[in-house]
């Protein structure tokens, strides 16, 4: 099997799930394609729209005492949880991470899906996972994270793409080697990762967060209006919604 890493899942957490899904399904005119019954034994619930290959999750606690409760307590709420990758080789790329220092949080492995968690606070601004789904190294293939027929819930007449993910630090090029040391991507610019099929994008911040999302839709204003009548601030080609920065660009 070809060595492969691409970006497959962000992550964001809420302090209530339907009114941010509800939100960012209307305004950038995606569908819900699976709730996930499996995070309830961490106290969340959670949705997952597909921006073309990329899934969009939100996960929102229902009770006290859970780890995305206690992020959005610690982080006032700001940031994105987590950074979902995956690749041939989750073990692997745990070991190695492990030999860098950074712990494992969490197994996972619910067959043919197996993913390995790394702790936030090794990783700096957010949770990483990596996973790999047996039999489906096709990008449209089979990822039951996101349930069985994930792909048919694509929409494009909006949003077209999830290009980028920006990470805010006060070291962005230490940040930027870091997280290049574990996804196995050597930065280019001192603080860029490119994958296939997004880039990251490491900036100048007062704390380490996933600050922001880009996004390629149809019609920036469209988008924006939309936005606004949900009551959202807009300023510039950007709105904040469930913690981070949608950026948007034609």
């Amino acid at each position: 099997m070809a060595p492969y890493m691409r970006l497959r899942q962000i992550c964001l957490v809420a302090p209530q799930l339907a009114p941010v899904i509800a939100d960012i399904a209307d305004i950038m005119g995606l569908a819900v394609c699976y709730r996930d019954g499996n995070v309830a034994k961490y106290g969340l619930e959670n949705a997952l729209l597909p921006v073309d290959t990329i899934l969009l999750e939100v996960v929102a606690p229902f009770k006290e005492g859970t780890t995305a409760g206690r992020f959005i307590e610690k982080s006032g709420g700001r940031g994105g949880y987590m950074a979902i990758f995956c690749c041939n080789d989750p073990d692997e790329r745990g070991r190695n991470a492990n030999a860098l220092g950074v712990r494992t949080a969490n197994v996972i492995d619910h067959a043919p899906y197996h993913g390995v968690q790394l702790h936030p606070r090794d990783c700096r601004a957010a949770f990483i996972e990596f996973n790999h789904t047996e039999g489906s190294d096709d990008i449209l293939g089979p990822y039951p994270p996101a349930g069985p027929d994930w792909h048919k819930f694509i929409r494009k007449d909006v949003t077209q793409a999830l290009t980028s993910v920006e990470i805010q630090s006060p070291d962005p090029q230490g940040l930027a080697e870091h997280w290049g040391k574990l996804i196995g991507v050597a930065p280019s610019g001192d603080v860029e990762l490119k994958l296939t099929n997004a880039t990251f994008r490491f900036v100048k911040g007062a704390s380490e967060i996933m600050s922001a999302l880009e996004f390629q839709v149809t019609d920036v204003a469209q988008v924006l209006h939309a936005a606004k009548a949900k009551g959202l601030a807009v300023a510039g080609n950007e709105f904040l919604l469930s913690g981070v920065t949608f950026r948007l660009a034609a």
